[in-house]
């Protein structure tokens, strides 16, 4: 038997395991390396977060990455090139933490690697007949492990697609089993590139959860500083959209688009939500003119607006709910402001009410799905046609 095969099913026989989880997001601001303690699985999990950082990306990296990031027409070589060379730059830094924290790669069990998604293609975007839904990840898994000597699973997304999701987002298998209640109703939001909730009705099976993207988060406020200010990438502290005012004839432009009439669940990118559209709507209503602190506060209400109305839709009428926040917006104060301002009488808090680290949520949840891979036994019950209960990931051995 091949020895990594031996090693990993005596990994999958372990009630605890060390498992790094890796996050590497749209807005392209490092990468998140996750170091948790997961012991059991399905809903006997827990999960204990040893060690976390982001590790910021080189301007250099950047640049590459987004040679080929959500664009229709590209250099396939650097595609090809690219694929290998962020799988081997992320081992890297793995190697790095890990020297860091004093802990040898031999005490690590597993490494989930979300990859770097550089286009996601549902059909409801791309409205091809003669395909389905499609997304891509790269920073190849092999390159990880054989770099770091530790069994990674990696490209999770496409299992999820090949059982009939739209490989996003995935949150909601992680979050429910570390965040189900018997007596409350809760809304997990992550506000990265996109916003995306996890909704787990109390005392719900798998197959009544609800996972969606429901629009933009930070994508379109970091896109336009980028352009518009030289030398920085998003608005520290929202200190520009706090000079502004929001414009509401641009908003209303900007929420007529028919993503937001499309039912739950669904999925997006900055395939859609980018430039193109924000320059689209400021032509269409006539507000070219207005400046860019005015556009900056409109985009941060257009994204606290459209996390509302799908939130406020799936509790109306139901008492005892509670909305828990992760991801980089939470570090935006003035959306985080409009959104408390919105959610009246229900409670409002970031993931560490419930004992997670807000910056490091999606990569916990990594390492969950690749807990769930080796050693989990379809704790996803039936699942649905949106949300199949499958492991998902690949594994790829380092030798």
């Amino acid at each position: 038997m091949n020895e990594s095969l031996g090693k990993l099913i005596d990994i999958s026989k372990k009630d605890s395991k060390k498992i790094i989880g890796l996050m590497s997001g749209t807005s392209l601001d490092g990468l998140d390396i996750a170091l948790c303690e997961v012991t059991g699985n399905g809903l006997n999990t827990s999960i204990a977060l040893l060690k976390f950082e982001t590790i910021s990306y080189s301007n250099d990296f950047k640049d590459e990455i987004r040679s080929v990031f959500s664009k229709q027409n590209i250099e396939l070589e650097k595609l090809c090139l690219l694929n290998e060379w962020i799988g081997s730059t992320h081992a890297e830094m793995i190697n790095q933490s890990l020297r860091n924290w004093n802990i040898s790669n031999d005490e690590i069990d597993l490494i989930a690697s979300h990859g770097q998604t550089i286009y996601h293609a549902p059909k409801s975007l791309h409205q091809n007949n003669k395909f389905g839904n499609g997304t891509l990840q790269i920073g190849d898994g092999d390159h990880i492990a054989v770099n770091t000597g530790i069994i990674t699973i990696s490209d999770f997304r496409q299992k999820h697609i090949a059982a009939g999701g739209e490989g996003a987002p995935l949150a909601a298998y992680g979050d429910y089993l570390l965040f189900s209640s018997k007596e409350k109703n809760r809304i997990l939001l992550n506000i990265g590139g996109i916003s995306n909730i996890t909704f787990i009705p109390a005392d719900a099976a798998f197959e009544k959860v609800i996972c969606t993207d429901v629009g933009p988060g930070n994508t379109l406020m970091d896109a336009w500083v980028s352009r518009n200010y030289t030398g920085i990438h998003y608005d520290k502290d929202a200190l520009i959209a706090k000079q502004g005012k929001p414009n509401y004839t641009l908003l209303n432009t900007l929420q007529t688009h028919p993503f937001y009439k499309i039912d739950l669940p669904k999925s997006t990118g900055p395939e859609l939500f980018n430039l193109a559209y924000v320059e689209e709507a400021l032509i269409k209503s006539n507000t070219k003119d207005i400046s860019n602190e005015d556009i900056l506060a409109t985009l941060n209400i257009l994204t606290a607006n459209t996390i509302f109305d799908v939130i406020e839709n799936l509790i109306s009428g139901m008492p005892n709910s509670e909305l828990y926040i992760s991801g980089g917006g939470i570090h935006n104060p003035l959306l985080m402001e409009y959104i408390r301002n919105q959610f009246d009488g229900i409670l409002v808090s970031t993931t560490d009410a419930l004992n997670i680290n807000p910056d490091a949520k999606e990569a916990i949840l990594f390492a969950l799905l690749a807990n769930e891979l080796i050693s989990g036994n379809n704790n996803f019950g039936k699942g649905s046609k949106t949300m199949p209960a499958v492991g998902m990931g690949k594994i790829c051995l380092p030798c």
